[in-house]
């Protein structure tokens, strides 16, 4: 198989070329590059014999690489499945090359075979791993970037600030959304803030304790908060859990509660003029 490198080099090579030259994934150089570290990576493998087991650096580097290979493909938006079945390629060239090694005598062959078969499904494991991980860090950063955009506080007249809340009030985004709030209060000296829940869903025990803690950090900064977005099955809901929201001040839209942020500051809104000529 040793004198076979060159053979099974070319049809790695042919077949990376088809599968992410024509998805511009890779260059052709970057192709080329690869494929020559894997079987250069491989035939340590190989040279290596009864040494070889999982705990090997011989087998370390090469996991290593499928690893940060099929990263580089995730990112350059490549797709999973296609990058496992090069790899099975690749495994069945080096099995076709076996076949057909006359070089070799039984016990040779049996020991390559059950080395490439261990060897294939680690890095196939491996691969699906970094496509996990990947697939989780993405997931987070949207989350992340979720908690801050679903989520904007705005100040709309000195001293009044308004936070819409959409979606579900989680712990995690509940201290979140706590100390961007807490921290625009005192940046911006607010006297009031407006929460308004008419993006929430439903309103359960959990979602209410949370509401009430940030009500209650609101006051711990000597501002008033005014809950707003009330709908009638939420109103049923908070009724029916026992919630005491008697401290709070609350209106059924955002406009009215606004109108009694301005009240609370003594600011009067009047309507422009209209002249028509």
């Amino acid at each position: 198989m040793m004198t076979k490198v060159a053979t099974i080099s070319q049809d790695i090579e042919k077949r990376g070329q088809s599968i992410f030259g024509q998805g511009n994934l890779l260059t052709l150089d970057e192709i080329n590059d690869y494929s020559l570290e894997f079987l250069e990576l491989f035939v340590l493998l190989l040279q290596a014999g009864e040494k070889v087991d999982r705990r090997s650096s011989e087998h370390k580097a090469l996991r290593q690489f499928f690893s940060n290979f099929s990263q580089q493909i995730q990112i350059r938006g490549g797709n999973l499945e296609e990058f496992v079945r090069f790899i099975h390629f690749m495994q069945d060239v080096f099995l076709n090359n076996l076949e057909t090694d006359s070089t070799l005598d039984f016990q040779q062959t049996r020991e390559i075979l059950l080395l490439l078969a261990s060897v294939f499904n680690d890095i196939i494991l491996d691969v699906f791993h970094v496509y996990l991980a990947e697939k989780e860090r993405t997931i987070q950063a949207q989350q992340e970037e979720l908690k801050h955009t679903s989520t904007p506080i705005t100040e709309i007249w000195d001293g009044v600030l308004t936070l819409p809340i959409i979606g579900t009030l989680d712990s995690s985004r509940t201290m979140s959304v706590m100390e961007n709030m807490l921290a625009r209060i005192e940046k911006d000296r607010a006297k009031v803030v407006v929460i308004d829940v008419t993006g929430v869903q439903a309103i359960d025990s959990q979602v209410s304790h949370h509401l009430i803690q940030m009500i209650r950090a609101v006051g711990l900064m000597g501002a008033k908060a005014i809950l707003t977005g009330i709908r009638p099955e939420i109103a049923r809901a908070i009724t029916s859990l026992n919630i005491d929201l008697s401290m709070v001040s609350t209106r059924a839209t955002l406009s009215e509660g606004l109108k009694e942020a301005f009240a609370l500051l003594s600011i009067t809104v009047l309507a422009a003029d209209v002249q028509h000529h």
